[in-house]
């Protein structure tokens, strides 16, 4: 008797001190901070062609794959997103940090998550659960939030123009995506990353088959290929031509994504403009891309000489204010879907989304250089540094 009444003391101190330290687990106190941030969306979410068509700019939040891969949680390389199964509650927090940020989107990590690349580490049997997985936390986080969410498909590395076996194969690709993405209740589809614009018009036939209607946002890679001295795709079709296909297939939204950074990539976005009619969407890489080294896979160390892809490009990264005058360019030029892509961080979304005149719940800790200590100018602040001796030898 002594015993079972001993045990049940025992037990009960455990449980207490279980519910103690459940308080203070960060998913527990992510929900509450969530809570906070959460945006009041009655009725219905305002839809993207609806935002577009009433002049408003919207900023997709991507470069998850690049993310996970300096965490820790996926390889370079194979650039599966293993992440999704293995560590979900990591993926459903970047979402939502994105979110904070001031994505207007909550884009499903689904790049890549596809045959081709899964097969790769043979992993083909959790093709399905990982897109599902990816999707249905994206709409759990868009429904929270008040966010549009998009199902996401992209280039699948083994395309070959006029080969009927490999379009074949892309398009049973395509299609259990697309169908995926609309099962699990996405707003819109996002196809990008293609290098051929005979990719591109597979990826945007198989949406406007599969996709139940839902708008489709294109967005082509552009790497150093040239026809006539005209920048074209790897297929070998200039720039405007193949945006006015593009544009005649019934593509929602058109632009460039990946492989360029800010600085090569509007020059192009310039020239697209002056095409076509339809919106469009710029989300270049954070990195200082320039006319010798137009993508970021070309970039070398200025130091070394050494290609930097992927695990150096740190030594290329852009700074806030090349985010900014990003932000500040697609806004002359009318380009309304902008976003970051791999290489991306928060701050470079809240970044982007402030140059455009937003306040995110992630402003609250936008920087507020008049409490720093030798460059503030609080009355607060000790005149040693801010003025006086300190200064000097710090600034």
């Amino acid at each position: 008797m002594y015993k079972t009444k001993k045990w049940s003391r025992f037990q009960h101190k455990i449980s207490a001190f279980s519910h103690q330290a459940e308080k203070y687990q960060p998913s527990v106190i992510r929900r509450r901070v969530e809570l906070q941030d959460r945006r009041i969306m009655p009725g219905k979410v305002k839809g993207l062609m609806d935002r577009l068509h009433d002049g408003e700019s919207v900023v997709i939040a991507e470069g998850y794959l690049f993310i996970f891969e300096r965490r820790g949680y996926l390889q370079a390389g194979s650039f599966v997103p293993e992440v999704v199964l293995e560590y979900p509650e990591l993926l459903r927090l970047q979402y939502e940090e994105f979110y904070r940020a001031g994505s207007d989107v909550v884009l499903a990590f689904t790049y890549y998550a596809h045959r081709e690349k899964v097969s790769l580490i043979d992993r083909e049997a959790d093709l399905e659960k990982m897109n599902r997985t990816a999707l249905r936390m994206a709409r759990e986080v868009a429904d929270k939030t008040g966010s549009l969410m998009a199902g996401n498909i992209c280039n699948s590395n083994i395309y070959v123009p006029n080969d009927p076996d490999i379009t074949a194969k892309i398009k049973s690709m395509f299609k259990e995506q697309i169908e995926w993405a609309v099962e699990e209740g996405a707003d819109f589809i996002l196809a990008e990353t293609f290098s051929d614009l005979g990719e591109a018009l597979l990826a945007l036939e198989a949406v406007k088959t599969y996709g139940k209607g839902l708008p489709v946002v294109v967005t082509m890679a552009w790497h150093k290929n040239e026809v006539n001295g005209r920048p074209a795709t790897i297929d070998g079709v200039e720039i405007c031509e193949t945006f006015k296909q593009l544009e005649a297939a019934g593509a929602d939204v058109l632009g460039l994504n990946c492989a360029r950074g800010p600085t090569t990539m509007l020059p192009l976005m310039e020239e697209v403009k002056k095409c076509i009619k339809t919106p469009l969407a710029a989300i270049p890489v954070p990195y200082r891309t320039t006319k010798a080294e137009p993508n970021f896979q070309s970039l070398t160390d200025p130091l070394s000489g050494k290609r930097l892809f992927p695990e150096d490009l740190n030594a290329a990264l852009c700074s806030r204010s090349d985010i900014k005058e990003f932000g500040r360019r697609c806004q002359e030029l009318g380009i309304q879907v902008v976003g970051v892509c791999c290489g991306n961080e928060c701050h470079y979304t809240r970044t982007l989304c402030e140059t455009l005149g937003r306040t995110v719940p992630a402003s609250r800790y936008s920087a507020d250089m008049s409490k720093h200590y030798i460059f503030g100018t609080s009355e607060k602040l000790s005149t040693r540094y801010t003025s006086g001796e300190g200064k000097q030898h710090t600034a």
